[in-house]
């Protein structure tokens, strides 16, 4: 019988015999399986958090992003413009909502957001130089799956429309007011026709009865008289003239004087200029010809050109208009020495609710009209203005031809 030898197996022989090496091979090839996986899975997650930053940031809102404890996580490019220092991360929801107060849970929108209530609310923010900005706020509550509840805020600004909104009840209010105003000016033009005519019945009275006129206790009473019937007259001018501004324009066209529309103006407007200390120059041509127009839109044209030079200046100054001709147009020149329109706003100053001054001291308005106006009547209106040095508006207005 053949002697039976020992067989010796070497390490690598018995991973051979046992399939390692190829155990090995299939658990290298899962892992690269794996690991391109979660390559692909994270492309996708970038692009899908690329996707989202890009959303994130085309919302033209202000958004904020606030943790548990009310602190800002994350916000988009447009918080930086309107609030810089107040939306920095990790600044808290008091710094924008409530500095007054640590906790506001019945005014904060963060607070009551984190507590699971959606909210709205509205809040003015007055800047450094005083003006007012309005923003309406929506504040959301964001669950996580770990049950920790994050608040989703949206910043608009709200303020162009919120000021054209009272500078619309504003101008409710001057409608109403001008109606009251010609109801009262019929009213006081009755009794001023009484007195006007009575003192003209005195004065002929006067003149007639030569025992009147040589009575020395009564030398003084025609004088009197005239000073009556003078102050009468120029106050039944004032009035028509206001009852002629406050009524209703029907578009009708016809030939109108540019001189006469604005002697009407200034019978409305001079008191108000003694008032602000500022007289008024004229240097106005009567010959010049007439143009074909609505009146009641001129008037209001020189109107408001006249009262926003009067607004225009702070103290004394004055005013000076010139009518003239030139070839085929009729041309009125409206000059002030007031503040002057800075350059950055005068391709603005035609835009409806644009205005520099404070709400109740203009609509925003005038201007706007203005412009529509003259182009209405194939005209022209150009605005010539250094700041401090005054403003000169000059309307040009084509010459009928008949």
């Amino acid at each position: 019988m053949d002697e039976i030898k020992p067989t010796r197996i070497d390490e690598a022989s018995l991973d051979r015999l046992l399939g390692i090496e190829s155990s090995k091979i299939g658990y290298y090839a899962e892992v690269k399986q794996k690991i391109r996986e979660l390559e692909v899975a994270n492309a996708n997650l970038r692009a899908k958090q690329s996707e989202l930053q890009a959303v994130f940031d085309s919302i033209s809102d202000g958004v904020l992003v606030y943790n548990g404890s009310g602190s800002i996580q994350h916000r988009n490019h447009i918080c930086p413009r309107l609030f810089p220092e107040q939306t920095l991360p990790g600044k808290t929801c008091r710094e924008l909502f409530h500095p007054e107060t640590e906790l506001a849970p019945k005014l904060c929108p963060v607070e009551k957001a984190l507590a699971g209530e959606s909210n709205q609310i509205s809040f003015t923010n007055t800047s450094a130089g005083g003006e007012n900005r309005y923003f309406d706020v929506t504040a959301s509550p964001i669950f996580d799956p770990q049950g920790q509840t994050r608040a989703l805020v949206f910043l608009r600004d709200v303020t162009v429309r919120r000021v054209q909104e009272l500078h619309l009840v504003q101008a409710e209010k001057m409608s109403s007011i001008g109606m009251l105003a010609a109801g009262v000016a019929h009213e006081i033009n009755n009794p001023l026709t009484s007195v006007a005519g009575y003192a003209e019945a005195l004065l002929r009275r006067f003149r007639e009865d030569p025992e009147l006129e040589n009575n020395q206790i009564l030398a003084v009473f025609p004088e009197y008289l005239q000073v009556i019937m003078r102050e009468s007259y120029r106050c039944k001018n004032i009035i028509d003239s206001l009852l002629t501004f406050s009524r209703r324009s029907d578009g009708s066209v016809g030939l109108v004087d540019i001189n006469e529309v604005i002697d009407e103006v200034l019978d409305l407007v001079r008191n108000k200029a003694r008032q602000e200390a500022v007289s008024i120059e004229e240097d106005r041509r009567r010959d010049i010809a007439r143009v074909k127009a609505d009146a009641a839109a001129l008037r209001q044209v020189f109107m408001n050109l006249t009262m926003n030079a009067i607004q225009a200046i702070k103290g004394a100054g004055h005013i000076s208009i010139r009518t003239f001709s030139v070839d085929d147009q009729v041309v009125a020149e409206i000059r002030d020495t007031g503040c002057g329109i800075p350059p950055e706003h005068l391709d603005q100053i035609w835009d409806p609710f644009f205005t520099t001054k404070s709400v109740g001291n203009g609509l925003g308005l005038g201007l706007a009209i203005t412009y529509n106006i003259i182009k209405r009547h194939q005209g022209h209106i150009e605005v010539v203005s250094q700041v401090n040095q005054g403003c000169t508006f000059r309307v040009r207005l084509p010459i009928c031809q008949t």
